[in-house]
């Protein structure tokens, strides 16, 4: 794994992902279309030493298990959730990842133990990349992202190219504030799409202890529950105005819902869509972009953001 001399001119005919969530990093290898090849995981060690770990060892195990011929030209991305400067591979505010107010030269770090070049990017930004591989050809060079995890923000390609922003806050727009009175928001505002429009704003909307709160609503609302009916209904016209914020600002042609609470795969879809045509009904203009059309699910067993970290640009050779 440390040969330079070998490896150092050779395109990657196999590319490694991973993505380095909270509990759990997801590596993935991949051919050089995106096509998985082989897939692991493991928990994901807190702190700088404990992250740097475990990418190693992650990425190790992922070329044991592909065999030798994996293990002789490959490359790495990196998916992190915090704030990523994609250029020098530094990460910051990742306190889900044990950095508290610490920054870390995770690309440098990586770069030095695996002798390649890795690059790192934002999870959501990496997932967008791993979305374009679900969609056919063409249909992938204008593509959103739209996470439905414990918050809510989206990764957005254009042109085939991952758009950051001139302050890298393109696809925040769990921040758009959209009730004044509404609860803060943990970015300060209030009334913030996300707290309206997450899965954490459905497990405070929905609270239990027997299934993902996502799930259990859902499964109450299918069975007639009216008050579930009711969240229910409002988290998908939420969702919806998302979807339409991110269409009517990039015109992308699909938006592809993931996280968490995109388990619930096609009736999350139905709903989200069933609210696109309600918020459409009146306007001709908005009927005839065909929101609905454009939102797919992330199927659950698909990894996209570790498949987007294999695909990051600077990962087509392994130099170091």
């Amino acid at each position: 794994m440390r040969e330079k001399t070998d490896t150092a001119t050779r395109p990657a005919r196999h590319r490694v992902g991973l993505d380095i969530g909270g509990t759990k990093t997801q590596a993935v290898l991949v051919d050089p279309s995106g096509a998985l090849l082989a897939t692991r995981r493991d928990p994901t060690k807190h702190g700088s030493e404990g992250l740097v770990r475990t990418a190693v060892e992650a990425v190790g195990a992922l070329l044991r298990e592909a065999g030798p011929d994996a293990a002789r030209a490959w490359s790495l991305g990196v998916g992190v959730p915090g704030l990523v400067d994609a250029g020098s591979g530094r990460v910051s505010h990742a306190a889900n990842l044990g950095l508290h107010g610490d920054s870390l030269d995770l690309g440098a770090r990586l770069g030095a133990r695996l002798g390649r070049r890795v690059a790192v990017e934002n999870d959501v930004n990496a997932a967008a990349l791993g979305a374009t591989t679900l969609l056919g050809p063409g249909a992938a060079h204008d593509v959103a992202y739209l996470n439905l995890g414990t918050g809510l923000a989206a990764g957005i390609v254009l042109d085939g190219e991952l758009r950051r922003g001139a302050h890298g806050a393109a696809g925040e727009i769990g921040h758009l504030a959209l009730e004044p009175a509404g609860p803060r928001c943990a970015c300060g505002q209030r009334g913030c799409l996300e707290t309206i429009a997450s899965g954490a704003a459905l497990a405070a909307a929905w609270p239990t202890q027997s299934a993902p709160p996502a799930r259990a609503l859902f499964d109450a609302a299918d069975a007639g529950d009216g008050e579930a009916i009711r969240i229910r209904a409002r988290f998908a016209d939420a969702v919806a105005t998302a979807v339409r914020v991110l269409c009517l600002a990039a015109d992308v042609a699909t938006v592809v819902l993931g996280g968490g609470v995109a388990q619930l795969g096609e009736r999350l879809r139905v709903a989200v869509a069933g609210a696109l045509a309600a918020q459409a009904a009146s306007s001709p203009f908005l009927a005839s972009l065909d929101l609905p059309a454009r939102v797919r699910v992330a199927p659950a067993d698909h990894p996209v953001a570790a498949v987007g970290a294999a695909l990051l640009p600077g990962t087509e050779a392994v130099a170091p």
